[in-house]
Formats: structure tokens, C-alpha cells, sequence
């Protein structure tokens, strides 16, 4: 076992996606495959992040590493 996330991914490409084709040419591959990534990153939700989709979660966590980021300002404005 080198690193337990790519191998899980591996498994999970190799159970949901590989065994389940044929593919007679590399575009009907290459359009399986985009269709499979983009439901795999953008739709399926995943129990371990609370049920959302990987890209929200990535969304969610830039936005609160970019809030994390910012200086508190100390100074009020009065208008």
C-alpha cells in the first residue's frame, strides 16, 4: 500500500467505472471518461465531507481559507 487516497480512488475508478465499459475507440474512451469524471467531482456526494459533492467541499474550503487569509480590521468606519 504507497498511498491509501490513490488507491481507494484506484478501486473505486475500477468498480463504478473500468468494469462497467467497452470501449471500441480512445474518443468514446476519452467521453466516458469526462462525462464519469464530472459526475464523480460534481454530483456524487460523498458520506466523509457531510453528503456534498468533492467540488463543494473545495469550494467551501477555499472560501474559508480565503476568510482565514484576510487581516481583522481593527478601525471602524463612521459614515
Amino acid at each position: 500500500m504507497q498511498n491509501g487516497y490513490i488507491e481507494s480512488f484506484n478501486a473505486r475508478l475500477r468498480d463504478e467505472f473500468l468494469n462497467e465499459h467497452w470501449f471500441e475507440t480512445l474518443h468514446r474512451a476519452r467521453s466516458a471518461t469526462s462525462i464519469w469524471r464530472q459526475y464523480h467531482n460534481e454530483v456524487r456526494p460523498y458520506g466523509s465531507i457531510g453528503r456534498i459533492p468533492s467540488a463543494r467541499f473545495a469550494e467551501l474550503h477555499r472560501q474559508r481559507a480565503g476568510d482565514a487569509a484576510r487581516p481583522v480590521s481593527t478601525t471602524m468606519q463612521i459614515d
